[in-house]
């Protein structure tokens, strides 16, 4: 029987937890828009008791109290006939049932949170949530506190605040240990052969067109060194949100000629064609910035398209929006790393690697610098058939031309 009553109670307690959660969730509004709104009260109204309960509530109460009466009554009653039977209904009487009833009422309180103890478990709570402060303030992020509400009372949404902070900082330590990681690893290759042949050319038997070879091969390694420093400094810096940002007016089709035109002995010397259909388009942005968006996704188009194959470029407005379009015909991605291409030092496959030298972060330096610019940068791509990169801004209003320049509003304009 008594596995039964438990059984019941264990399933009232679950029908009940979607509630406590819901709680948690209007909670957690509540404060949230207290914080975005503090001047704004009305913004921020913390929901109302549904009215059932209020009178499941009340009625308890009344019900605890009328039981509370009539056993103190029967108490009263019993000790008046054995002991002073003589004594009628006097005022004495009932005064002393009155308070026999508050000091019931009160027991049953007090054994009821000594059963629950809701107190107890919300400082034991509390206590957890200091040591786990102290474990995050040491470096230890994985930390996953329980949030369930009837543990927690009005502590579930600071909780469910610091489970979410602690996750956020896990995640971000391990970036920043795979970005020691790649960093360490992209440095390594290169010094590992400047050093190994180094030492080949402090061999006297070399003749001069192998020690030549040898010496643009350091060279070229110390190029690439160069060039993933560049890229490091330039991508920690447009992380940061303190890199100069300078829009100015110019012709977005004019900058994307002039620089398919200076990558014209890299698409020549594999004889491809560059199919280019651009609209006259002015834009508003970071010339120097966008220079570094068309640089590098035209320098992946060529790298990875073989000998004879085609390389389009598109610019467009649709749909009130700046649509720049680079693809190939080259090598393609596997649908499966597509997500990961905008990651620092991701290389999407070995056939990437071995064709050229890069160091994984053009990509993502394209991506931070259109999302600067309030734009998207989109990617498909199918093995064998190639890539497609498509960058969007959004078109400038007439209300929006007159507002001054934003690092987050890009603003651009259709050419008359």
């Amino acid at each position: 029987m008594k596995g039964k009553k438990m059984s019941r109670f264990s399933r009232f307690r679950e029908r009940q937890k979607p509630r406590g959660e819901q709680l948690l969730a209007y909670q957690e509004e509540f404060y949230r828009k207290r914080l975005d709104n503090p001047q704004d009260i009305d913004s921020a109204k913390f929901p109302h008791t549904p009215r059932k309960w209020v009178i499941f509530g009340i009625s308890i109460f009344w019900a605890s109290m009328i039981f509370c009466f009539f056993l103190a009554y029967g108490i009263m009653a019993l000790i008046y006939w054995l002991w002073f039977p003589q004594l009628g209904y006097s005022i004495g009487r009932q005064f002393l049932t009155v308070v026999v009833m508050i000091l019931l009422f009160g027991c049953g309180i007090m054994l009821v949170r000594m059963i629950f103890d809701p107190g107890r478990q919300q400082i034991n709570s509390f206590m957890l949530l200091m040591d786990a402060m102290r474990r995050m303030a040491k470096g230890e992020f994985n930390i996953t506190l329980d949030t369930n509400p009837q543990h927690m009372g009005q502590f579930g949404v600071l909780v469910k605040s610091f489970n979410e902070m602690a996750m956020e900082l896990s995640q971000m330590e391990t970036m920043r240990q795979e970005f020691i990681s790649n960093v360490s690893h992209e440095f390594q290759s290169p010094l590992t052969s400047i050093g190994g042949f180094a030492r080949a050319l402090q061999s006297d038997d070399l003749s001069p067109d192998k020690r030549r070879h040898y010496l643009q091969i350091i060279e070229m390694e110390i190029t690439r060194l160069s060039k993933l420093s560049d890229n490091l400094l330039k991508l920690t810096s447009l992380e940061s949100n303190h890199h100069p940002f300078e829009p100015k007016v110019y012709r977005l089709d004019r900058q994307l000629r002039r620089i398919i035109l200076s990558c014209e002995p890299q698409w020549q010397d594999k004889r491809l064609d560059m199919d280019i259909e651009m609209d006259e388009i002015t834009i508003t942005a970071d010339e120097e910035l966008l220079n570094q968006v068309w640089i590098n996704l035209l320098h992946n188009a060529v790298k990875f398209t073989p000998e004879g194959g085609t390389v389009r470029v598109r610019l467009t407005i649709d749909d009130d929006r700046i649509r720049a379009e680079v693809s190939d015909t080259g090598i393609g991605v596997p649908e499966h790393e597509l997500p990961h291409l905008f990651e620092r030092f991701y290389k999407a496959d070995k056939a990437r690697n071995r064709a050229g030298d890069g160091s994984g972060l053009g990509l993502s330096i394209v991506h931070k610098i259109v999302l600067m610019h309030g734009g998207d940068v989109k990617v498909s791509s199918h093995p064998g058939e190639g890539t497609v990169f498509v960058v969007t801004f959004p078109t400038v209003t007439s209300e929006q031309s007159a507002q001054p320049y934003s690092i987050t509003t890009p603003y651009v304009r259709a050419a008359k």
